[in-house]
């Protein structure tokens, strides 16, 4: 490494985001659905010819079943291949509706790296509209698989294949427009690379690629690792339903190792994991060694930087996976799903661990994590307008856990550079009007650093149609952490009747509104050290309410929303009375608010919650 020039390392760094994000920009401007193009549901990734990812603004997909079935000497330019199969994914595709396509970069006629792109398309077949069957019980009923193929040839589309893929989908159009935008962009963002090679020369751009990923491999293990005390550190999170069984708690556990002195300092055991579900929960993560997980989890990590501006420089590429080991209990659990189980649905688990890890992390350092942040659910209606059959599907966010410094983020999104649709977009192309799309008040978990808030968004439909839902966090909440509380869970409504979060096809009438309110994030702290005039400040946004400032903060606050005054004195008396209380009793260091008892037997918290 003391050999390379740091000059060329930075320009090739530059290079690798400047391309990914080009490819990223070429999708969102040419691709025909709205999830991808609007919504943003996609990713791009770089990879080096030994399947290392290099880029780290965003998570991709891996390479490495794409040169299990085609060897790279086989490879030639203008050569696309393209896969979707959860099982024959190597751990990187987690649902059938998530499409990858690869493209390799060549220098002098031999592969150098890989270009990639996939992302959550509308529809792939499957028993219902969207592909994602709440209540699947087989991997046969979520949709069309397909293992790795080359679906172009030297720059010449497999024809076949296409018109196979979009016969299988209720939005063939949709499906095709994406897939050209994708290919396109993967062999522009080839040729891009390319270039890098030919200007400085493959030997030299390797050894920028071998800097920048030990690079990270260095500031993770000094910066990050050596602020989590060794020891072995225990706990768990739970999915609550599966769509077959009724709603209990689905286990997800890790049991986090901290050796220092250790080669790989990190050991992340998974042992404790319920067993696979019936319905689609399941994430295939046990394959190619967990190098898909460690990637995904090791953002949570960054939490541990000095400041805030330190971890959102601080990029995830294939640096991190040497500091990991990971253990997976055998095969029939959640992780370790036996084909065909279902795994349409499988964010209640992949995005669960998540948290999962945060939580231990907290544990381990005395808090110093944010407490827990939403998770992603999908909502959406589909029926007939004037232009035939349509799907309107969107991955609303939530808030995220407030932190040891500050607030959660109100209403945002797990998937990088993912938004929500907009409301002009929406009411032009789909039957129906959205009569509000706001806070959600008082979702956020109180605490001295409150959880961010949630989304409130009312539909009313203008034909008749079909609501659908893939949502977790409907019964347990976004825990809080060390004094903070539980934010609020996800709620939908159809003209006022409540629904579970798994839905495939609930009948809503003209004139009928949908309400739905996302998850706010949990809370941080105690909310009765929260600075009162914080607490003013939040009632005056329209973020919490006058009644719960006083039941949730003790802050008795009295006038217009606009002219609040606090009242000093009875403030104080609650505070206090409410901190008395508090002293006589050992609660736990995480709180699951009161969805928890519902589906543990009563209990208020697990055996782990507590230091």
């Amino acid at each position: 490494m003391t050999d390379v020039d740091p000059i060329l390392v930075e320009i090739v760094e530059g290079t690798l985001a400047s391309v990914e994000m080009e490819v990223e920009t070429s999708i969102a401007r040419t691709a025909r659905s709205p999830m991808i193009r609007d919504a943003h549901d996609f990713r791009a990734g770089i990879h080096d010819v030994r399947l290392r990812k290099l880029t780290g603004r965003s998570y991709s997909a891996l390479v490495q079943p794409v040169v299990r079935d085609f060897p790279i000497e086989t490879m030639r330019p203008g050569d696309v291949y393209f896969h979707n199969d959860v099982y024959l994914s190597e751990g990187g595709i987690g649902h059938l509706p998530d499409l990858c396509v690869t493209v390799p970069v060549f220098h002098e006629g031999e592969v150098v790296a890989f270009v990639q792109a996939f992302g959550h398309h509308d529809d792939i077949g499957g028993a219902v509209p969207g592909s994602m069957p709440s209540h699947a019980r087989s991997a046969f009923e979520e949709g069309l698989m397909v293992p790795p193929i080359k679906l172009w040839d030297q720059g010449v589309p497999n024809r076949a294949a296409l018109t196979i893929m979009t016969r299988n989908s209720r939005m063939p159009d949709s499906l095709a427009g994406d897939l050209d935008a994708e290919c396109s962009a993967c062999l522009m963002g080839a040729r891009r690379l390319g270039e890098i090679f030919d200007r400085y020369g493959r030997a030299a751009v390797e050894a920028c690629f071998d800097a920048i990923i030990a690079k990270t491999t260095e500031t993770f293990r000094r910066e990050l690792l050596s602020k989590i005390p060794e020891g072995v550190h225990v706990w768990e999170d739970y999915a609550e339903h599966d769509g077959v069984d009724e709603p209990r708690l689905h286990t997800q556990r890790i049991t986090l190792t901290v050796d220092h002195s250790a080669d790989v300092p990190l050991t992340i055991d998974f042992t404790g994991t319920s067993a696979q579900a019936k319905g689609p929960i399941n994430h295939a993560g046990d394959y190619a060694d967990g190098v898909f997980l460690k990637k995904w989890l090791a953002p949570v990590l960054r939490n541990l930087a000095d400041t805030p501006e330190r971890m959102a420089e601080l990029d995830v590429n294939e640096g991190v996976v040497p500091l990991i080991r990971m253990v997976f209990p055998e095969k029939g659990t959640l992780l370790t799903p036996i084909f065909p189980a279902p795994t349409n649905a499988r964010t209640f688990v992949i995005l669960r661990l998540l948290g999962v890890l945060a939580g231990v992390l907290a544990k381990a350092t005395g808090g110093r994590m944010p407490a827990d942040q939403e998770t992603i659910r999908y909502t959406g209606v589909y029926g007939e307008s004037d232009d035939g059959p349509y799907l309107m599907r969107e991955v609303l966010g939530g808030g995220s856990g407030g932190r040891w410094y500050a607030d959660g983020e109100d209403t945002i999104h797990v998937v990088p550079d993912s938004r929500n649709i907009p409301v002009e977009f929406a009411e032009a192309r789909w039957p129906f009007l959205v009569e509000r799309l706001g806070l959600a008040v008082d979702s956020g978990g109180p605490g001295e650093f409150r959880g961010g808030l949630g989304y409130d968004k009312h539909i009313r439909m203008l034909r008749d149609a079909s609501f659908m839902s893939i949502a977790d966090r409907s019964i347990l909440a976004c825990w809080g952490v060390n004094g903070g509380r539980a934010g609020r869970p996800f709620l939908v409504t159809v003209n006022g009747e409540e629904m579970e979060g798994l839905v495939d096809d609930f009948p809503v009438r003209a004139g009928e509104i949908v309400r739905v309110r996302t998850t706010g994030g949990g809370g941080w702290g105690s909310p009765y050290e929260r600075e009162a005039t914080r607490v003013a400040a939040d009632v005056r946004d329209g973020k919490v309410s006058i009644e719960a400032a006083k039941d949730d903060y003790g802050v008795v606050l009295h006038g217009p929303r606009d002219d609040l005054r606090i009242d000093e004195e009875a403030t104080r008396r609650l505070r206090a009375a409410a901190r008395a209380e508090q002293r006589t009793r050992r609660d736990a260091f995480f709180d699951r608010g009161p969805g928890y008892p519902r589906l543990s037997g009563g209990l208020t918290h697990a055996d782990v919650d507590h230091l």
